[in-house]
């Protein structure tokens, strides 16, 4: 599934002569670009976060080592007669880390609290429409219809512990986009192989390894140190100097220097997040005047303005995978004849531009993160460069995710940028449902441009219902077909996955969607 990586599981022998204490062995000390949003991982559609919060909650399903979907906190699942009743049996024993037992009543208070509608995770769980207990460790799913991705879905929609959340008022989601904060944003408690020991928001957050999981454990950490190091240059220098032993983001332009380094080992790939650009659809720009990237003559000009070798073999040092449908090879629902790239020819862009009454020298924000995907804000102002060079004039806008994501939710944004993993359902669903579908319900929460194409929605909302794989995997091409005639988004790339540890990190499985499971690493 991954392309370029040196290996997918990393070996390394300890040097019998490492003067460190059995302790300092056992802590994994991660440097990451950025920190975690919330601790509660409904909080916002951040897979970054979510990721890191799969240490310390649990969903009734997982995924394992082959991103393979086996069970987790359910230990089986069947359809009723009815055809859109799921019946999960759950796990016996789990305890929560404060002690209490994990049954129905917890399940049905999760789905509840993801799928409310103040929820930014409510497209996560779009079909879902009620549960409830059938005993203590059985309990019933009802969806809005015939639906063949619930168990995807589930992977990523983690269990809280009812009395907990009653106990501190906790019921309800919180929204970091939206500065909505609560209990669960500074506290957790899941059932999952890392308690929450403490958390310093921007600085460090340490999770231990829980003793009483209830699965067999296949790692050896007992402690995990997060720590935001937002610069490269430091990350690396921490790296190299062992004051970190893992990052999942080594900066593309030093990988040469990591692996000439003697203490460290790198981990190669490539993501399955495409990085594309977005476009606002409402009838005017964010400074008031007439936006013209309503026209698709307009969208299409502005990707013939992009080129996408550049990018690769300059800003991305010739480590990503140009791309030009809005999801990766390994995806269900990838078609190749809709991976054609489109052509870099700024001359044809110019006069396309012109034809459509673009005037010269037109302004517009192009929004991006400082630290979102790889080398994004290089990623920015050459395309922002490309496009000035076709008598455009962009105004970059480049802050933190937690400026610049109130400006997106709010339709401030003129152009932006995005990267989708397809996560949690490893499916072009995923994409269709939450970005390119219209923004009405569970459906198009990722919609930041406020388009609408009917023909679109039929096409996702057929694919959602269709049981048979391969009828739904077409239904899936043929929405991407859409996607891509209307340039609705621009793909860039999918890009480049560089993780690095140092030699005192035995074993550390590098997974294709980019996200470390750390209850399977050993120092």
């Amino acid at each position: 599934m991954v392309m370029g990586f040196r290996r997918s599981l990393l070996l390394a022998t300890v040097a019998a002569t490492a003067l460190v204490s059995a302790a300092e062995a056992n802590t994994l000390k991660w440097g990451a670009n950025r920190d975690i949003g919330s601790l509660d991982p409904y909080s916002y559609g951040d897979s970054f976060t979510i990721n890191v919060l799969n240490h310390v909650y649990e969903g009734l399903v997982r995924y394992d080592r082959d991103l393979k979907i086996e069970p987790a906190l359910a230990t089986s699942w069947e359809i009723m007669e009815d055809g859109v009743t799921w019946r999960f049996t759950l796990r016996e024993g789990v305890k929560f880390h404060n002690g209490n037992d994990f049954t129905a009543e917890d399940v049905v208070a999760s789905l509840e609290r993801v799928s409310d509608e103040t929820s930014p995770l409510k497209g996560n769980l779009p079909a879902y429409v009620s549960s409830k207990v059938v005993d203590d460790h059985t309990v019933d799913v009802t969806l809005n219809g015939t639906y063949p991705l619930l168990l995807n879905d589930l992977t990523n929609i983690h269990i809280f512990d009812k009395t907990w959340l009653v106990e501190n008022n906790a019921e309800k989601p919180t929204d970091i986009g939206a500065g909505v904060e609560g209990f669960a944003t500074y506290h957790a408690n899941g059932t999952g192989p890392f308690i929450v020991e403490s958390r310093q928001p921007d600085a460090k957050t340490v999770f231990v390894k829980n003793p009483d999981w209830w699965d067999t454990p296949q790692h050896n950490i007992d402690r995990i140190e997060l720590t935001p190091v937002t610069s490269a240059a430091t990350r690396v220098a921490a790296l190299l100097s062992g004051e970190i032993n893992f990052t999942n983001d080594a900066p593309v332009q030093d990988l040469p220097r990591l692996e000439a380094a003697p203490n460290v080992d790198v981990l190669e790939g490539v993501d399955l997040r495409t990085v594309m650009i977005g476009f606002s659809f409402r009838d005017a720009l964010a400074n008031g005047e007439a936006n013209p990237f309503k026209d698709v003559k307009v969208r299409e000009a502005m990707y013939k303005a992009i080129d996408l070798e550049a990018l690769h073999k300059k800003v991305m040092r010739g480590k990503s995978r140009v791309a030009a449908a809005a999801v990766a090879p390994p995806i269900p629902g990838y078609d190749e004849a809709l991976d054609v790239l489109p052509g870099y020819d700024p001359d044809a862009a110019k006069a396309m531009l012109a034809e459509a009454g673009v005037p010269e020298g037109l302004e517009f924000n192009f929004n991006c993160l400082q630290d979102g995907l790889v080398n994004e804000e290089q990623i920015c102002q050459a395309v922002a460069s490309m496009w000035s060079r076709v008598g455009l004039a962009p105004k970059l806008d480049v802050a933190p995710r937690a400026v610049q994501t109130p400006k997106r939710t709010n339709g401030q944004t003129d152009t932006y940028t995005l990267g989708w993993a397809t996560l949690p359902m490893l499916d072009a669903y995923s994409p269709l449902l939450q970005i390119f579908h219209t923004k009405e319900g569970n459906s198009g929460v990722f919609n930041w441009g406020g388009w609408s194409f009917p023909e679109l929605d039929a096409l996702v909302q057929e694919a959602g219902s269709e049981l048979d794989t391969q009828k739904r995997l077409g239904l899936e091409t043929d929405a991407l077909k859409v996607v891509k005639d209307e340039f609705i988004m621009l793909p860039l790339h999918q890009q480049p996955m560089a993780w690095a540890v140092t030699t005192d990190v035995k074993e550390m499985p590098l997974f294709p969607d980019n996200k470390p499971r750390l209850w399977y690493a050993k120092m």
